[in-house]
C-alpha cells in the first residue's frame, strides 16, 4: 500500500481557462471527457477530449484531410511521463505527447486534494494577451 495521494485513476469533471477579467474559457466544451491515471512506479498518463467529436470521413486517421486530423488534433490532448510530488505541486515529466512541443518538458500543476475529488492547476500563461491560469477538477474512480 502507498501513501501516494494521487497513486489511482481519475476523471476528468471540468477543465476551465480563467482570463485576468474573470472572464471563463471551455477549451474542450463544457462536457470533456478524460481520465488521469497516476502509478506506484512514478508514471502518469492522461487523455481528454472534447465530447461529441465528429466522426471521421475514413477509417484511419492518417487517411483523413488536413482539416480533419487538425480537428481531430486541437480536440484532444494526450501526454504520458514520470511524476513526482513535491509540497502542493505535481510535476509531469513529458515522454510523449500528441502536441510536440510539450514533449521533453517538465508540466507542473499546483494540487489540493478534497475527499475524492482532485483540483490541478496551470500557472499562469499567455492567451489573448492577458495571463490565464488552466483549472482541472477530477473525481477519483
Amino acid at each position: 500500500m502507498t501513501n501516494n495521494p494521487l497513486v489511482g485513476t481519475w476523471k476528468l469533471v471540468s477543465f476551465e481557462v480563467r482570463g485576468p477579467d474573470g472572464r471563463v474559457h471551455y477549451p474542450l466544451g463544457q462536457d470533456p471527457v478524460g481520465y488521469i491515471g497516476y502509478g506506484e512506479d512514478g508514471h502518469m498518463h492522461v487523455a481528454m477530449m472534447k465530447a461529441g467529436r465528429p466522426r471521421l470521413s475514413v477509417d484511419m486517421l492518417s487517411l483523413a484531410s488536413t482539416e480533419e486530423k487538425a480537428l481531430a488534433a486541437a480536440t484532444f490532448v494526450s501526454y504520458c511521463g514520470r511524476y513526482e510530488i513535491r509540497k502542493d505541486k505535481v510535476i509531469h515529466h513529458v515522454e510523449a505527447s500528441l502536441d510536440p512541443n510539450v514533449t521533453g518538458e517538465p508540466v507542473e500543476r499546483a494540487m489540493q486534494i478534497s475527499g475524492r475529488r482532485l483540483s490541478l492547476t496551470m500557472p499562469p500563461f499567455p492567451l489573448f494577451g492577458d495571463p490565464h491560469t488552466g483549472h482541472l477538477v477530477w473525481e477519483r474512480v
